[in-house]
C-alpha cells in the first residue's frame, strides 16, 4: 500500500517546490498563518497548468470560527462553484454548530454542491467533544470521502492511537488523513503506529 504524502502550501513558489520534492497531492489554501482560508482562482488555475498532481482546494472564507451564517454558506458555496469547473481533485471544508459539533446539515449541502469532486471534512472535527462520533455521523451521510484530522489533539503523535483507532473503524475507500506537525523526519515512525495511508503536513517532503 503507497502511503500518500499531502503537502499544504498557500503559494505557487512552494507548491511547484512539493512537486518536485515527490509530494502525491496538494492542498491549496491562502493565508497559512490564519490555519488557511480560500485561495484565489487564478493561482489555482496556474498551478493546475504547472502540476500533474492532484490538488485539493481549502474552501474556508474567514478564520473567525467554524460556525457559518447564511452569507459565509452563500460565499463558501459560489467557491466550490468556481472551483468544480476546472475539475480539482477535491475540496476540503467544514462547519460547526453553535455546541461545537459537526453541522452536518450544512456540511451536507456544501458537499451536495461540490459532488463528483472528493469532499474532505477538516480539522474542525477535532474541535469537536469525540472526533470519533464525528466521524461515525460523517460515515452515515456517505457523501463524505475523508478527514483531515490529528485525532482530537494538538498533534498527530499526541493522537496516534485515536488515529489507528479512526482507520481500523473507517470504510475501504474512505479517507484517514493523518495531520500535525507532520514532517519527513517523523512520518515512518507515525505510519508505524497508526498504519494509514494518507498523511498531511507543510514539511511532510521536507523543507520547502
Amino acid at each position: 500500500m503507497k502511503i500518500i504524502k499531502e503537502v499544504c502550501v498557500d503559494n505557487i513558489d512552494d507548491a511547484l517546490k512539493a512537486f518536485n520534492k515527490g509530494a502525491d497531492r496538494i492542498e491549496f489554501c491562502s493565508n497559512l498563518n490564519e490555519d488557511g482560508l480560500t485561495p484565489d482562482f487564478n493561482d489555482l488555475k496556474e498551478l493546475k497548468s504547472l502540476v500533474s498532481i492532484p490538488i485539493r482546494v481549502m474552501i474556508r472564507p474567514h478564520s473567525k470560527s467554524f460556525e457559518y451564517n447564511d452569507n459565509d454558506i452563500a460565499k463558501m458555496t459560489k467557491s466550490i462553484h468556481l472551483f468544480k469547473k476546472e475539475n480539482f481533485d477535491g475540496v476540503v471544508l467544514g462547519c460547526l454548530n453553535e455546541h461545537n459539533e459537526l453541522d452536518i446539515e450544512k456540511i451536507n449541502y456544501l458537499a451536495q454542491t461540490a459532488k463528483p469532486l472528493n469532499v474532505i471534512v477538516h480539522k474542525a472535527i477535532d474541535l469537536t467533544n469525540s472526533p470519533i462520533e464525528s466521524l461515525k455521523n460523517l460515515f452515515e451521510l456517505n457523501i463524505i470521502n475523508g478527514v483531515l484530522t490529528s485525532g482530537g489533539c494538538q498533534t498527530a503523535e499526541l493522537g496516534m492511537s485515536i488515529l489507528k483507532n479512526m482507520v481500523n473503524i473507517s470504510p475501504k475507500d474512505f479517507e484517514i488523513i493523518s495531520a500535525g506537525k507532520i514532517t519527513d523526519q517523523n512520518i515512518n515512525f507515525l505510519h508505524e503506529k497508526i498504519q494509514g495511508q494518507y498523511y498531511h503536513g507543510r514539511k511532510i517532503v521536507g523543507e520547502l
